[in-house]
């Protein structure tokens, strides 16, 4: 089977972590796309080269069009482009209840989050035209599908990235690319750590597996997607989150 490179973005902590380990594991060659992580992203790859995996640290903004373009003529230049693109970079917003929340509060988390998804996958998309061969995984969250308090400007992005994927499932399949949402419940990262312990009690209570996901949960199922065995799956939604959050 033909080494495929795989890019993800946002890779060097939590679920973007797990998913290059995952992916490094499968036989691709990984990119740790990082903007300020580089201590994470560089720890990351050694991890990986110590478990016989192949994989490269690469810095770029993928709210930065320059940036994204460079980083992808890099990869097409040393080692002929991407064949998997996993679209994870985590953009930050202000948790607010829609009556205090600005416009601009609003606006500037579905931009970063839809801007940096569509360019990324458009240069992906061009790579992965000239192979006849794709893998789009966008991480999305189900909260796009199931709201909560606070959380509207993050639900609403994730909302408009899911889709993005239907109408790139259906522009793309004749080129031989698939487009695929991964969408998460409550994950246990740094990110989250901080949570209340009550709240992930609750969530727990909540779930129909009895537990909160670890990054290699969402892992595995990235890994599935970007394997030769889910050539026929595309356009899809596949909520993470052991049963809970569902409509």
């Amino acid at each position: 089977m033909t080494q495929k490179n795989a890019l993800i973005t946002g890779g060097a902590r939590g679920i973007g972590a797990a998913i290059a380990k995952e992916l490094a594991a499968n036989g691709d060659r990984v990119f740790i796309n990082y903007v300020k992580s580089s201590q994470a992203a560089a720890d990351l790859v050694d991890e990986i080269k110590k478990n016989k995996g192949e994989a490269y640290a690469i810095q770029a903004d993928v709210r930065a069009d320059a940036q994204i373009e460079a980083m992808f003529g890099k990869i097409e230049a040393d080692f002929g482009g991407v064949d998997i693109l996993v679209s994870n970079a985590n953009m930050s917003f202000t948790p607010k209840p829609f009556l205090e929340q600005t416009w601009e509060e609003f606006s500037q988390k579905l931009n970063d989050e839809v801007h940096a998804s569509y360019m990324t996958a458009k240069f992906a998309a061009k790579s992965m035209q000239q192979k006849n061969y794709g893998r789009l995984i966008f991480i999305s969250s189900t909260l796009s599908e199931s709201p909560a308090p606070t959380f509207i400007a993050h639900g609403t992005a994730k909302g408009a990235l899911d889709s993005l994927n239907k109408y790139l499932a259906v522009e793309l399949g004749a080129l031989g690319i698939t487009s695929n949402i991964v969408a998460p419940g409550l994950v246990l990262t740094d990110a989250t750590k901080q949570a209340p312990d009550e709240f992930k009690e609750y969530i727990r209570s909540m779930t129909p597996t009895q537990k909160i996901a670890i990054p290699e949960d969402v892992a595995n199922i990235v890994g599935f997607l970007a394997s030769q065995k889910s050539s026929h799956i595309t356009g899809t939604y596949i909520p993470v989150c052991g049963g809970a959050y569902l409509p």
